[in-house]
């Protein structure tokens, strides 16, 4: 898990040091969004074993382990090789997990992360919302 004086567990925007409590300051922030998108791409694997594909308990096991370590210099450098930064995540994912590399993303599109991911970090900011207003 990243320390909140990690640069990213802080949504960077010109009106958040204004604006934004710390708590939704990270609920957008890349930390985030990249261990969400583990956190679906091990929900798939685990469906994609129900269903019969070949993986196995410890390619889940390594997923697990590594939701929240993410090597965020090695994806950046995967982006520039890829110029795509689900690729990029795909790869360091499998840097942290590599006996999962071959099953990490199976079968999926870069919507799968991305617009999920983005479905959860609404859902985060208005439950967050919701307290801050119920508290006043």
């Amino acid at each position: 898990e990243a320390s909140a004086n990690d640069q990213r567990t802080r949504y960077e925007h010109p009106l958040v040091s204004r604006y934004a409590t710390k708590e939704m300051s990270l609920v957008w922030s890349p930390h985030t969004k990249f261990s969400t998108w583990r956190k679906l791409w091990l929900a798939l694997a685990r469906s994609e074993k129900k269903l019969g594909i070949a993986i196995t308990d410890e390619q889940l096991r390594a997923m697990e382990k590594a939701i929240y370590d993410i090597d965020y210099a090695y994806a950046d450098e995967m982006e520039k090789k890829f110029r795509h930064d689900v690729m990029a995540h795909v790869h360091a994912f499998g840097k942290a997990a590599p006996e999962a590399m071959p099953i990490i993303h199976l079968g999926a599109t870069s919507c799968f992360v991305g617009d999920n991911a983005d479905i959860i970090q609404l859902k985060q900011g208005l439950e967050l919302i919701d307290f801050f207003v119920l508290s006043i």
